[in-house]
């Protein structure tokens, strides 16, 4: 499948090497104000090359809105945005057209189909969320105008090293989406001593969306947990994913992870604002783990296409850390699932209106 969500409906296309990737984005409703500097900035904000702690590959992004949008704003009708690829280099994969890289999809994607794109990845290259993020800047920006949904996200571990301090206002700052900004230089030496070793490391990233009304979500299959873990799933090099408290509840009590609730407010969110798979009113909070990427120097014991044991080095450019600018990507997920919700909210449940009583959010949040 190439399509995501049920109203509110993503397809991509293109390959990592290929002349262009792009999207259709199906279901979005008319009148929304859009023009194409309004896709910069998050898609500077995924991009490579930006940074020597991320991939030197440096693609110009610009986006081509063909259809869908007319004087400005959204019709209604399908809207196709596409991207040229400008920088590939698929001379820099020559030596592994038919070798198995460990840890990539080029076996499996060689058993499924029979036939693989070895440049870059092909279809399997993270390339392929650029679209993604682009087709989110449509549901942030209906999100916000329509509920006040503010969706933003943050570095929450890089390898072993953890935030010793947490303020949104320096995220932005520095080139790791990291939160406390006196470990920055600190950072900076990690990842300058990995590049240079050749190796590569894991990441967390978690996302919080503020300001979504309680009441979005589907038991029982459609629950806004299992589609939001589903959605972050299908990102490149994903393991794992957290709603709220996630595998740190197993440690806890039921007395200490139940958020109990007062006329002030709820008390606590280890829920990650959902219960019963239905958003509470809370802040909905999304923790990603990444794998270290597989794309190394190192020598490694593989396979080629013919079954032979081959020595397999990868050559080109990568990341050291592909989480290190996964923050944009995991907030595209958590907003364009937050958008199909909500028009499927709207569509069944939009005479219900708000019923009392509404329990704040927490004011610690």
């Amino acid at each position: 499948m190439n399509t995501f969500g049920h109203l509110f409906r993503v397809t991509t296309f293109g390959e990592s090497h290929g002349p262009a990737i792009g999207c259709v984005v199906d279901g979005c409703p008319p009148g929304i104000a859009i023009a194409a500097e309004d896709f910069a900035h998050d898609l500077a904000r995924r991009a490579t090359g930006r940074t020597r702690h991320t991939s030197a590959r440096r693609e110009a992004d610009e986006i081509e809105i063909l259809s869908g949008v007319y004087e400005g704003r959204t019709t209604g009708t399908p809207i196709a945005l596409l991207i040229r690829n400008t920088d590939a280099r698929s001379k820099d994969y020559d030596r592994i057209v038919e070798q198995f890289r460990p840890g990539h999809a080029d076996y499996t994607y060689w058993q499924k189909y029979g036939i693989r794109d070895p440049r870059g990845g092909g279809r399997s290259s993270a390339r392929e969320t650029t679209m993604r993020v682009a087709a989110a800047v449509i549901a942030k920006k209906w999100l916000a105008e329509r509920f006040g949904v503010r969706v933003r996200g943050h570095l929450a571990q890089i390898g072993d090293v953890l935030p010793r301090a947490h303020d949104w206002n320096v995220v932005e700052d520095n080139p790791f989406f990291w939160p406390c900004a006196e470990q920055v230089p600190e950072l900076e030496s990690y990842m300058d001593a990995l590049r240079k070793s050749g190796d590569s490391v894991g990441a967390r990233v978690t996302v919080v969306a503020e300001g979504v009304p309680p009441g979005w979500g589907e038991p029982i299959y459609g629950k806004l947990d299992g589609e939001l873990a589903a959605a972050m799933m299908s990102i490149n090099a994903v393991k794992g994913v957290e709603i709220g408290d996630g595998f740190a509840s197993v440690a806890q009590k039921g007395s200490e992870h139940r958020d109990e609730a007062t006329h002030a407010g709820f008390l606590s969110n280890h829920a990650g604002g959902i219960l019963g798979g239905i958003s509470t009113g809370q802040q909905v909070v999304v923790s990603v783990a990444f794998k270290p990427t597989s794309s190394l120097r190192l020598p490694a014991h593989g396979l080629d296409i013919h079954g032979e044991e081959v020595e397999v080095v990868t050559t080109g450019r990568h990341d050291p850390c592909v989480g290190i600018r996964a923050t944009p990507i995991c907030e595209a997920m958590l907003a364009l699932v937050l958008m199909d919700q909500a028009l499927r909210h709207r569509a069944q449940c939009g005479d219900v209106g708000e019923v009392s009583p509404r329990i704040p959010a927490n004011s610690n949040e």
